[in-house]
């Protein structure tokens, strides 16, 4: 196992890493940009690498020169910034610096969008219908959409997290949208080359969490419910999915399985996918690090997923044995105004209470008295909980909201209450049209 390993992200994700590396005894040190210089929870790391100006935790020879400075043998990328970047993968090989995460070569596969498409289709997983490749023109799109029928949805071939993708409701609109998509994409990715699929209407985000070690041994871990979304950006997260049958569960879990070790795949990984009103399940595309939402699936198998990551980067034998239970949902708490179009509000937290008690857990970086920046995203806390059956959990994480204290900057607390008390959410009957004229 490492001696010492480079955290390199921020706020609640960094802590989190370093939470698990605390536990089994693995020095960490963390990656720090000039904003984030003074948050408090700083301290409780064995190191501090200053990497420079805000975009430091995208500057690859900052991390990489902090790496070897401070003798680390080994890097966590966490989610987000470089933990998809295959580039600055393949850099960490090149320099003696294991990256924790899956190969430079799945993180190739699987980030493009559409070579990701035609490489899951190919090892058995249900594709949504789509543009057989890229489409380079507005009238290849339109001739594409008129054979799929409409709506349909354009997205970054390079995409993720919601960004770079358009609904098209018809031929009229496909010109404004082919411009939308591709500069944000560009802009976001550096890519703006688009691909083209069905839109599924009332369809539900659900999503299978894979992990997978060098040794050929990879496994499902269950599946999480991401349907509760603004513009695709998550709000809300349970497991397990309340529209999966224990049939489902077992039958898409072995065929996820099964065309991720096909793939060659290893280190933490997640397969997303779109069930539709019949209940049919589509590849989306997949993630290869932990997902923000990880700890849902850690609640209900008592897993530690960034343990696992370790274990297999340090080359062992990696078969979790676990039983899944209960039921967990998490609830992003980000610093926003709902009321005036989620509009992000850093500033400083004068106060803040965080719940407590039994099932109830809270991933934070944030102390009070800590400003949350406004050069990176606006998350105070992610709230997890865990009961013996749904509706158990949704009394839980209601009290546990209804406990929880943040002043100094508006958040979505509320919001989150609403949607726990709405009584299509209680009966489990949602889609990712829930929040559809809500805000």
């Amino acid at each position: 196992m490492f001696r010492r390993i480079l955290i390199a992200n921020r706020g609640e994700v960094a802590e989190r890493v370093l939470r698990t590396c605390r536990r089994m005894g693995i020095e960490a040190v963390v990656a720090v940009s000039e904003p984030d210089a003074g948050l408090a929870w700083l301290a409780e790391a064995d190191g501090v690498a200053s990497v420079g100006g805000r975009g430091g935790y995208l500057d690859a020879d900052a991390l990489l020169t902090a790496a070897r400075e401070h003798g680390c043998s080994a890097l966590h990328p966490g989610w987000g910034f470089l933990s998809e970047n295959a580039l600055f993968a393949t850099r960490c090989e090149a320099e003696r610096v294991t990256f924790i995460g899956p190969s430079p070569r799945s993180m190739r596969t699987m980030g493009d969008k559409q070579v990701a498409r035609e490489t899951m289709g190919r090892l058995g997983m249900p594709l949504i219908p789509g543009s057989p490749g890229n489409v380079n023109t507005v009238e290849e799109a339109c001739a594409i959409a008129a054979t799929l029928g409409y709506p349909v949805l354009l997205k970054a071939r390079s995409g993720g997290g919601g960004r770079g993708m358009r609904r098209v409701e018809g031929p009229d609109a496909m010109a404004d949208a082919f411009a939308q998509a591709s500069a944000e994409g560009q802009s976001a990715f550096g890519d703006g080359t688009l691909y083209l699929e069905k839109l599924v209407v009332n369809g539900r985000h659900v999503e299978f969490q894979v992990l997978g070690d060098r040794h050929g041994n990879l496994v499902t871990l269950g599946e999480r419910e991401c349907s509760v979304q603004r513009r695709h950006q998550k709000l809300l997260e349970e497991s397990p999915s309340p529209a999966l049958t224990p049939d489902d569960r077992v039958r898409i879990g072995a065929v996820v399985a099964e065309a991720c070790r096909k793939a060659g795949y290893y280190g933490a990984g997640t397969v997303e996918m779109l069930r539709d009103p019949s209940g049919a399940l589509y590849f989306m595309e997949m993630n290869t690090r932990l997902q923000v939402e990880h700890p849902v699936t850690e609640a209900v198998t008592g897993l530690d997923l960034v343990e696992l990551q370790l274990r297999v980067a340090a080359n062992e034998v990696v078969k979790p044995v676990f039983t899944t239970s209960g039921h967990s949902i998490e609830c992003r708490v980000n610093a926003e105004d709902p009321s005036a179009g989620f509009r992000p509000a850093p500033g400083r937290v004068t106060r803040l209470v965080l719940p407590q008690g039994e099932g109830v857990r809270v991933d934070t970086h944030l102390r009070e008295g800590d400003a949350i920046s406004p050069f990176y995203d606006s998350m105070v806390a992610k709230v997890i909980v865990h009961a013996a059956d749904r509706p158990a959990a949704i009394a839980r994480m209601d009290a546990a909201l209804a406990a929880m204290v943040v002043e100094g900057v508006p958040t979505t607390i509320g919001l989150q209450r609403r949607i726990l008390a709405d009584p299509r959410f209680r009966s489990g009957a949602y889609d990712t049209s829930f929040l559809d004229g809500w805000v």
